[in-house]
């Protein structure tokens, strides 16, 4: 398919007497009222090679000049998808920025004159500062990426059907109207991306919501001098833009140095990278990450280092940087351990670990410009959680390189147990592709993957949660987990497997699952079983709590409670009480209520009033009612149900 782009002048207009009309005050009513979301628009239609930070300001800027000059008319209103007309006044404006947006797109021509919007905006102006959204996670990183192999045409295509949710017909209407020459193409373009629209109104995609950084201060601080004393300058300047030592090559996508001096020249040299001996492991009094030799094919390449170690310190506005909750992303304060650099699918990836955290670098094989940047913490890291790596996703697969002890990898479906595992080949510690839980769940979840660790002696279960490093998954009381490895654990993984969604991106160390109590139901069917799951991080704070409650013949759980920061359910506290409205086959409404052991009596109160002795409380409810639940323990002390 080739890449479909904006016309050279706007389509001839199509308006009619009878098409509304639309007045200053009404096109400027609805800009700043919708302003958030057509500046969101223009960013992601706009070319992502401006960068983010004049992305920001292009977004900004069109945005602003969509005003029209006096009463305008316009016949572009398609319906939205469910069918509610849209205001004119909205109508024009989204189409002015449409269109402006695709127009900057365009190449500059030597015998054109340039248009405004091809040129650096006049205003907004932000000086001293560098502007750029927050970085999102690594689907929000990948829609970019493919949006970004899109025509202007394609990407707004796509834009108009996510975030304006036009149907087709909508789209090619404003499509046209903008000035776009085959409408139907930019369509069939914007197929080949997969509809994952919620990630549209991600923060990574808000220009309205951003961060801030210095400007170069030290390039600053020098032209100021520079106007007073020349001749200072000049030598200052000098030392700025020379080659340090025996002269190094180019950065890649870094951005330039603020400062250079012994210890942090060191920290970016790659000849002073330390690398493990391979069998350092077997005799070392650790386990972790820090006794994982260097592997890949592209160990030897100093450019590739160099590029690694250089974007890690100063990141440049075309790299997309993600951090786990917690993760600071400075430069490293020496020179930090390489454990990968080779190719992986269609990106040189770099993996470097400086005692506190994972650093993957990735630039695509090509040349072309976005690399890529992602944190996470790995203080405290032990044989347990030190076991494996994300290296990439790619076409909704992830591979994995792997601790040097680990001698066999195969996949497990947690949903499905009984299906057994599937063995995956494994090449100087790099797993073969394995279908990502991340990347799968668009609709119901039927399947979950994760990745089981064979050392010799333990096997373990780690599960991708989009992050750097994959999340151990236990089963058992607080305090006496065990992983999740044998048939038990693993059936009793299977109906809460899918709640994992809930955790993704929180920097999660381990995930535990342990059922606190059984409940027989009120109208005889049977049990109910009683599960809580923690999400333990890696920085400690932010823990993450369900409650979840399945009764006989269901394949899932259902989440009854949830809490966070709370030490309920965990090592410190392992109590846990929570509650759930059921209603049973005939018709009748209950509240059922359930603690951990070691509980004596449970109390409701609110709109269901009832107690009992012992861990376990069924009580007459109606449909819709509200209470608040407190046990007591056998040491006396009062514990809350989670909410």
């Amino acid at each position: 398919m080739q890449p479909q782009d904006v016309a050279p002048r706007p389509a001839p207009s199509s308006a009619s007497p009878s098409d509304p009309v639309v007045d200053v005050e009404q096109a400027e009513a609805a800009l700043v009222e919708h302003y958030p979301r057509l500046a969101r628009l223009a960013y992601l239609v706009l070319p992502p090679g401006l960068g983010r930070g004049r992305r920001v300001l292009t977004a900004h800027a069109l945005t602003q000049r969509a005003l029209p000059r006096n009463r305008t008319t316009t016949a572009v209103i398609p319906a939205q998808s469910t069918g509610r007309e849209v205001d004119p006044g909205y109508a024009l404006v989204r189409l002015r920025v449409v269109r402006t947006a695709l127009e900057a797109g365009l190449p500059l021509r030597r015998r054109a004159w340039p248009r405004r919007s091809q040129l650096p905006p006049l205003l907004p102006q932000v000086r001293g500062l560098k502007l750029f959204p927050r970085s999102g996670g690594a689907d929000e990183l990948a829609l970019d990426q493919r949006l970004s192999a899109l025509s202007g045409a394609g990407r707004a295509a796509y834009v108009l059907r996510g975030l304006e949710r036009l149907p087709d017909d909508g789209v090619r209407q404003v499509l046209t109207a903008a000035g776009v020459a085959d409408a139907d193409a930019a369509l069939r373009e914007a197929d080949g991306v997969p509809g994952q629209y919620g990630l549209l109104g991600s923060p990574e995609f808000d220009p309205c919501s951003l961060q801030a950084r210095p400007t170069d201060l030290l390039r600053r601080r020098q032209h100021t001098k520079a106007a007073l004393v020349a001749g200072a300058a000049l030598v200052v300047c000098g030392a700025l833009l020379g080659l340090p030592g025996d002269g190094w090559g180019p950065d890649g996508a870094a951005a330039p140095p603020y400062a250079r001096n012994p210890a942090a020249e060191a920290a970016l040299d790659p000849g002073k990278l330390t690398r493990v001996a391979p069998a350092a492991w077997e005799t070392s009094a650790r386990t972790d990450f820090s006794v994982w030799p260097a592997r890949g094919d592209l160990t030897g390449d100093e450019e590739l280092l160099r590029r690694a170690l250089a974007v890690w310190a100063r990141p440049g506005e075309s790299v997309g940087v993600s951090a786990t909750p917690g993760t600071q992303t400075g430069a490293p304060a020496g020179p930090p351990q390489l454990l990968y650099a080779g190719n992986v699918d269609n990106a040189r990836v770099v993996i470097l670990h400086d005692g506190l955290r994972l650093v993957r670098y990735a630039e695509p094989e090509n040349g072309s410009a976005g690399a890529a940047l992602d944190f996470a913490r790995t203080d405290g890291a032990g044989r347990a959680t030190a076991t494996a790596v994300v290296l990439g996703r790619a076409d909704g697969n992830v591979r994995y390189l792997t601790a040097p002890w680990v001698t066999e990898v195969a996949a497990r479906d947690l949903v499905e147990p009984g299906s057994g595992p599937k063995e995956l080949t494994l090449t100087d510690g790099v797993t073969s592709p394995l279908a990502s839980p991340v990347q799968q769940q668009s609709g119901a979840c039927t399947s979950w993957n994760a990745l089981e660790l064979t050392d010799g002696s333990d096997t373990r279960v780690v599960t991708d949660l989009g992050e750097l490093v994959p999340a151990r998954l236990t089963t058992g009381r607080p305090g006496a987990a065990k992983d999740a490895s044998g048939a038990k654990a693993l059936d009793a993984w299977a109906p809460y497997a899918c709640s994992l969604g809930a955790v993704r991106g929180q920097g999660v160390r381990s995930v535990n699952a342990w059922e606190f109590a059984e409940q027989p139901l009120p109208d005889g069917t049977g049990s109910g079983d009683w599960v809580c799951t923690r999400a333990e991080t890696w920085r400690g704070e932010g823990a993450r709590v369900l409650a979840q409650f399945r009764t006989p013949g269901g394949a899932q759980g259902a989440v009854a409670a949830r809490a966070q920061d709370v030490p309920a359910c965990g090592e410190r506290d392992p109590h846990v009480l929570a509650g759930v409205l059921w209603k049973s086959e005939g018709g009748h409404w209950y509240l059922l209520a359930a603690a951990s052991r070691g509980t004596t009596s449970i109390e409701a109160v609110g709109g269901v009033r009832d107690s009992a002795d012992g861990n376990l409380l069924t009580a007459k409810a109606e449909q819709g009612a509200r209470a608040e639940l407190k046990g007591t323990l056998e040491s006396g002390r009062t514990i809350g149900g989670l909410r």
